[in-house]
């Protein structure tokens, strides 16, 4: 067996690109398990100064509880045992990535799984700290045709930043991810199609696997079988999931977007698409006014995410020791 069978999977995409159906298709896999989407990984991560040197075992009982004890982590929505957990963290390795490391890999064990990984789209612009945490981490992209994602977004109960927003973060996540791809390379960085999941998924699962030093299991073609489990049922939006793959689901997008829509869509995604390879459909240029609004709002996101990025290296200075988890393979 690979060694790369001990590392870490993260699973990451454009909100509404199919995550949770490759996080179930995961999850099947005999050794994988991958839980619903958490609130404690990237929040414990900003929130690392104030829960200060973790050498302190006092320190590693409060981060416990603030993983463990929190409605707002999500933690309950994982079936684990609370004092359980907590007990592991606070007796483990003083390290904010092993605390994370140890509440996932419990996950793991309760699903009789050797190896652990986490899912959230949002892990997309958040790779340098998921690697702080994880260094060993691999990576795995699901792209779905950015068109297709922002109508998906459009219909969501939770999505309220507009059309332009949701524009704006597909067309984000692809050039960040790109860089990603190529700085970590074939060994740490995995990128698949939506479209090809739905059309033929044991080439895709089977290259995937591979990827990922497994062997192939037929069963992670069947995700619906899983999905009352690693679906939590308040995400009704992810009915899907419960039922058999339908390719239909792909291309959806000329329905449910209107023609300037799909006119602003394919300006601003420029080469995007083709690269990826997602035809054009050849609309006419979209209204100036609507690309300038696009184009605002495209750049305070782009303005949001530096600011993170420089907060992050200032908090790097007064971190009180490591953060990286310890071990997270072998």
């Amino acid at each position: 067996m690979s060694t790369a069978s001990a590392r870490p999977v993260f699973l990451l995409g454009c909100p509404r690109s199919g995550t949770t159906l490759l996080q179930l298709m995961l999850h099947a896999h005999p050794r994988i398990a991958l839980p619903p989407e958490n609130r404690f990984v990237l929040p414990a991560y900003e929130r690392r100064l104030r829960f200060g040197d973790l050498g302190r075992r006092a320190n590693r009982t409060a981060l416990a509880e603030w993983i463990t004890g929190r409605a707002e982590t999500r933690f309950h929505e994982l079936g684990l045992d609370a004092r359980t957990v907590a007990a592991r963290i606070t007796d483990g390795p003083p390290t904010l990535g092993s605390a994370l490391a140890t509440t996932l890999r419990a996950y793991a064990e309760q699903h009789g799984k050797s190896r652990w990984g986490d899912k959230r789209p949002a892990y997309a612009l958040h790779v340098p700290e998921i690697l702080r945490l994880f260094p060993d981490a691999q990576f795995v992209h699901l792209v779905r045709d950015g068109r297709d994602c922002v109508a998906s977004l459009l219909g969501m109960p939770w999505w309220h930043a507009g059309f332009h927003e949701a524009v704006a973060t597909w067309a984000q996540v692809m050039d960040t991810t790109r860089r990603h791809a190529r700085r970590l390379g074939s060994d740490s960085w995995h990128e698949l199609r939506y479209e090809d999941l739905l059309t033929d998924p044991e080439p895709v699962l089977r290259s995937l696997c591979g990827y990922l030093g497994e062997a192939y299991a037929p069963t992670m073609t069947e995700p619906h079988r899983l999905a009352e489990v690693a679906v939590p049922a308040r995400k009704t939006w992810h009915r899907h999931t419960h039922g058999a793959l339908d390719a239909s689901r792909s291309g959806t997008w000329r329905q449910r977007l209107t023609p300037d829509q799909i006119r602003l869509c394919e300006a601003a995604f420029g080469d995007r698409l083709t690269r990826a390879g997602y035809q054009p459909s050849g609309a006419v240029r979209p209204d100036p006014a609507e690309l300038l609004r696009y184009r605002r709002t495209a750049a305070l996101r782009r303005a949001a995410h530096a600011r993170r990025r420089l907060r992050d290296r200032r908090a790097r200075l007064r971190e009180a020791g490591p953060v990286a988890a310890l071990p997270t393979t072998g």
